[in-house]
């Protein structure tokens, strides 16, 4: 079952999630904030929901974040998704043994060979964390175009989502 919590603002949403959880059991959860937080995001991603999303979204972006979740995906959102991706590279590059992971998470051999050269410059705009309005604007091509490219990415790649893809493509770098 999936569930949406519309966050009231005088209490804690982890309380408000706690609530939820005892009344209905194991679902999966999508938050709806009116003031997205990024830190409140992280504490309700770590008490289990799958979602969280502005609650002023459209209803267009309502059912993309539902048909993500319903897939068992999560739904992290542009601004934490780049967060993510930031401090990932930057963790990453700090590990002693950064080298044996990088080669862990890596892209097949030849995998990249696969990709047009508009897409892999999409998919390494997307790696740094660009979102897909940015990675249209430095390229000069539309979002719908984007995420055209962001898809074939994932597929040629295998990529499950963009954390996914940010790892497997900054696992090229060396050290």
């Amino acid at each position: 079952m999936l569930v949406w919590l519309r966050l009231q603002e005088a209490r804690s949403a982890v309380e408000q999630l706690a609530e939820l959880y005892k009344a209905l059991g194991d679902v999966r959860v999508i938050v709806l904030a009116d003031q997205p937080d990024g830190d409140e995001a992280l504490n309700l991603f770590s008490a289990g929901v799958r979602g969280y999303c502005n609650a002023h979204a459209t209803a267009a972006n309502l059912r993309q974040v539902a048909g993500v979740v319903e897939a068992g995906g999560l739904w992290i959102g542009e601004s934490l998704m780049k967060r993510l991706v930031v401090s990932t590279q930057a963790a990453i590059s700090r590990l002693p043994d950064a080298k044996l992971l990088r080669e862990s998470i890596s892209v097949e051999a030849g995998a990249m060979s696969a990709l047009t050269k508009r897409e892999e410059e999409v998919a390494r705009a997307v790696a740094n964390g660009a979102s897909n309005k940015e990675v249209a604007r430095q390229c000069g091509i539309t979002e719908r175009t984007v995420k055209a490219h962001v898809g074939a990415v994932f597929q040629k790649l295998k990529a499950r989502d963009r954390l996914h893809l940010a790892l497997m493509l900054n696992g090229q770098r060396s050290s």
